[in-house]
């Protein structure tokens, strides 16, 4: 009962981190396109 039960604790935890992981990817992303975005603005002010 016991090691199933932090088999189970294992799986979750293994699960969640890979979620976040994919999702920290996807946000990072996000981000430097909204770096990039404010960059060329900020080129144009500068002409």
């Amino acid at each position: 009962m016991k090691t199933s039960t932090i088999r189970i604790a294992f799986l979750v935890l293994a699960s969640a981190l890979l979620v976040m992981a994919g999702t920290s990817c996807r946000t990072f992303r996000g981000f430097g396109r909204d770096v990039e975005h404010v960059g060329s603005h900020i080129e144009r002010a500068a002409r």
